[in-house]
């Protein structure tokens, strides 16, 4: 029962401090997820805000971990890892040279059943931007991950959704709602050189292939492929 104490000893921390700093981490993750529209949170600014006072090579491991299982028992979320992915093609050098740790970032994802979420939580206000965020990265998974912009926005012209767009009744800004995908990590933007110029394309990056949500698109695919199935036959 000891061990926690000879974990902090090594530290030179009180407990009552290690608490504090964990606090901290607590309500940095919540504020910055709540004002940033859930992008990801990079472990580096947890790391600097652990460090700004404390020196101790592995106390933001320890402190980090500790705020993660508070977060699971206390307010119900779960605090999920996610690995930068990296581009397919030809920025892997430049991307390469980054550390892990620096790689590494954070979401926060509620651990409540779907129905109690969605009755009890969910903003109706968000539902047309996690729409979108559906429809595209459907789009982008059925082309096999990966797609030049030109591909992309000729497939969400043929659903009203144009790029020049900026008041759209409920999306507001289209290409703006396509760069919070990109800011949020579920795609990422890789401009490739080639004999005819650039072309920019857009990938499925790490929170886009992380379980949950690649397990959600494939059933949300899966349901519109039978759907229409189902019409075909109906027609027949």
């Amino acid at each position: 029962m000891s061990q926690p104490v000879d974990d902090l000893s090594q530290f030179d921390i009180s407990k009552e401090e290690k608490d504090k700093l964990v606090a901290e981490v607590i309500r940095y993750v919540l504020f910055k997820t709540h004002h940033n529209s859930g992008c990801p949170i990079k472990r580096e600014e947890l790391t600097q805000l652990l460090t700004k006072n404390y020196r101790q090579r592995n106390l933001p491991t320890l402190v980090i971990n500790e705020a993660i299982q508070k977060l699971s028992t206390i307010f119900g979320y779960e605090m999920r890892e996610l690995q930068r992915s990296r581009p397919s093609s030809t920025n892997q050098g430049r991307f390469s040279q980054q550390s892990v740790a620096e790689a590494k970032s954070y979401v926060i994802l509620s651990k409540l059943p779907s129905d109690v979420y969605k009755k009890y939580v969910e903003d109706d206000r968000t539902a047309p931007l996690t729409g979108f965020t559906f429809v595209v990265l459907s789009i982008v998974h059925i082309s096999g991950g990966k797609t030049t912009e030109e591909d992309l926005w000729r497939h969400l012209r043929r659903m009203g959704l144009d790029e020049k767009n900026e008041s759209h009744p409920v999306l507001g800004n289209i290409k703006q709602a396509l760069e919070t995908l990109v800011q949020q990590r579920y795609l990422q933007k890789d401009k490739v050189s080639g004999p005819e110029g650039h072309t920019l394309f857009y990938e499925l990056a790490e929170r886009a292939l992380d379980a949950p949500v690649s397990d959600s698109i494939k059933a949300y695919i899966s349901q519109i492929v039978n759907k229409e199935v189902g019409t075909a036959d109906a027609d027949d």
